[in-house]
């Protein structure tokens, strides 16, 4: 089937609608309950932004720009999509997984770098490296790395940057002309339900990638198929989506299902049953230094797998 002839991927529209329609409603029973109101709407946003990740990765339509018209309200505030988009397909080059320079989401720091950083800020980032320090302070560190470096670019002229937070101011004032003009909600428990909903993303992102010299090993594959793995769209099979990116989120499992022992012996064995057994053995205690623990080694690999 030619991607032009492509099968509308209903599932995914269908999760859409959801995740709209949890929205709505989380704003709008802000009267009845302010508490529930915030969790409702933290929970929609995180299944926003894993449908964006299904939009970037060409889903649900052959039609990349009808796809993207379909996630275009800034839901998830503090990302905009196109910075998300750009920033994730670099992540998807393999050899550079985990490169402190070249992967846009590695959470390690060159050794060198970390050496002469200060030590309340390497306090800060250790905890961050705690599960609970990921949900609780990762979504203000992740802000902060990431917005900061697109401030200077964009006062340098850098025009694609400037287009995606234009683009995002505009999705952004269409969710604060829908609080304003059809619930009760303050834009300030919005700010709140995109943080928690952003420190849900944490815990999916928290081990999806391990410092390793062989890069077909840096990938998780967390075999839950509870609440959590539906929340993230069964990305939690995350070696698996790596290797076939460009397949839906709801044929993962099938995948994994029938290949498994291929997937796990690829990724050397970085496997966990369920997120159950992560929060268990993480939750305050890091699985990583903040510091590459390898990164000489690591970097010869990638010179080696481009010179490949």
């Amino acid at each position: 089937m030619t991607p032009q002839n492509r099968e509308i991927e209903w599932p995914t529209l269908a999760m859409l609608a959801l995740a709209y329609g949890v929205f709505a409603a989380g704003t709008l029973i802000w009267p009845l309950s302010p508490v529930l109101a915030v969790i409702v709407t933290a929970l929609a946003i995180a299944q926003f932004s894993s449908l964006q990740h299904e939009v970037l990765h060409g889903h649900p339509f052959a039609n990349q720009s009808l796809n993207e018209a379909l996630v275009f309200p800034g839901l998830t505030l503090f990302v905009p999509y196109i910075r998300f988009k750009d920033a994730h397909l670099q992540h998807h080059y393999d050899p550079n997984l985990t490169d402190p320079y070249d992967d846009p989401e590695a959470n390690y720091m060159d050794p060198a770098v970390w050496a002469r950083t200060p030590r309340w800020a390497q306090a800060l980032l250790r905890a961050n490296n705690t599960l609970a320090g990921r949900i609780l302070l990762g979504p203000a560190i992740g802000t902060w790395f990431f917005s900061g470096p697109d401030l200077k670019a964009m006062w340098a002229g850098d025009r694609r940057i400037r287009l995606a937070w234009a683009l995002h101011g505009i999705g952004v004032a269409l969710v604060v002309a829908w609080l304003w003009a059809f619930t009760e909600m303050p834009v300030w428990a919005w700010v709140l339900a995109a943080y928690i909903g952003y420190g849900l993303l944490k815990i999916r992102t928290y081990l999806e990638h391990r410092a390793h010299e062989a890069f077909r090993a840096r990938t998780v594959i967390i075999e839950d198929r509870g609440p959590l793995a539906l929340l993230f769209l069964n990305n939690n099979l995350h070696a698996v989506h790596h290797m076939h990116p460009k397949v839906p989120w709801y044929r993962l499992p099938g995948l994994y299902a029938a290949k498994g022992e291929h997937y796990r012996r690829r990724n050397d064995g970085y496997v966990f049953e369920t997120y159950g057994q992560i929060f268990r053995q993480f939750l305050f205690r890091a699985k990583d230094p903040v510091a590459h623990p390898i990164w000489p080694v690591q970097k010869s690999d990638r010179n080696d797998a481009d010179a490949a």
